[in-house]
């Protein structure tokens, strides 16, 4: 059973100084994350920021515009830092306050550190500029980069004392960053194939006759984009009702926090599935008075319920 401690952590001038470095990070540029972690308690809203900061350095380096040989140097020298932390060699007078925030919040919740070298991997895979052939070849990826995080963040939230099957957290919390993934990769499949990225698993693409891509506002002629959109968010939802087991395993305000930033990609996921070919006009996201409303449901456990409904009629 994963458990966070119960005590508020102490924090020097200089650790609350480096965390509020990242939660300024975490502001600025988490566009639905940050809904979630706001309801979290002050210690776990920290060490939360701190994974996200020291994520998103990892992205910027792989969205960047370095040459691939240079990418791959600046994410191996982010994986010698991540080595530091991991050895404890990272003290508070360090200059990097994304180091000294996420050393800090490793020496306090049992954070499985080694997903963030997941993280780094799955970054090198986009600057290799792999492909993926199957459903199980993207899984790989996936795992990576989203459902890394998800156990990254159960070692900040813990599990309840006693919670029924605990035992399976780290599995429904990887579930549910694939589910969030898969969902990215849909409502982001005009704007990667632009880029010159295509996550899709090319035997979907194929069966649907999408192998050209997706680069314009209208999808190739011949293809079914439309079939091919509601095929992914089927197994998405299958994802989220898997991960969303989680949630009775945790404590309320950090159930919240996963049913917050869960339920805005399902929301997303709900858009998409209603205009498949919204994907290819721009960019599908959600106004903040919908992810602020989201994340009210999560503290109140409504959406959760709600999810639970829907998939008891599903199934039915």
């Amino acid at each position: 059973m994963i458990r966070t401690v119960e005590s508020e952590p102490h924090a020097s001038a200089p650790v609350l100084a480096a965390y509020s470095y990242c939660e300024a990070v975490t502001g600025q540029q988490a566009r639905n994350f940050a809904y979630g972690i706001r309801l979290l308690p002050p210690p776990k809203r920290r060490a939360m920021s701190a994974l996200y900061a020291f994520s998103r350095r990892v992205d910027d380096i792989g969205d960047g515009a370095l040459t691939e040989e240079a990418k791959t140097a600046r994410l191996e020298d982010t994986r010698a830092l991540l080595t530091r932390v991991r050895a404890g060699e990272v003290d508070e007078d360090d200059i990097d306050p994304v180091a000294v925030a996420l050393a800090h919040a490793a020496d306090h919740f049992p954070i499985p550190l080694g997903g963030l070298d997941e993280l780094i991997d799955g970054v090198l895979m986009d600057v290799r500029g792999e492909t993926y052939e199957t459903w199980d070849d993207l899984k790989v990826y996936c795992r990576c980069v989203a459902g890394a995080i998800g156990r990254l963040s159960l070692g900040v939230f813990g599990t309840e004392p006693g919670a029924r099957g605990a035992e399976r957290a780290p599995e429904y919390a990887d579930t549910l960053g694939l589910a969030l993934q898969l969902t990215n990769i849909l409502r982001d499949v005009r704007e990667d194939a632009q880029g010159g990225r295509t996550y899709l698993p090319a035997d979907d693409l194929a069966k649907f006759g999408g192998s050209a891509g997706f680069r314009g506002p209208t999808p190739p002629e011949g293809s079914d984009f439309v079939g091919l959109v509601h095929f992914e968010v089927r197994r998405a939802r299958a994802l989220f009702a898997e991960g969303y087991r989680l949630l009775p395993m945790l404590d309320r305000r950090s159930g919240a926090c996963v049913a917050a930033m869960a339920g805005i990609y399902r929301r997303l996921l709900d858009r998409i599935e209603r205009d498949p070919e919204a994907v290819l006009r721009g960019r599908v996201s959600l106004p903040g008075r919908e992810k602020a409303y989201v994340a009210v449901r999560g503290l109140s456990g409504l959406d959760a319920r709600h999810v639970a409904r829907r998939t008891v009629r599903r199934r039915v």
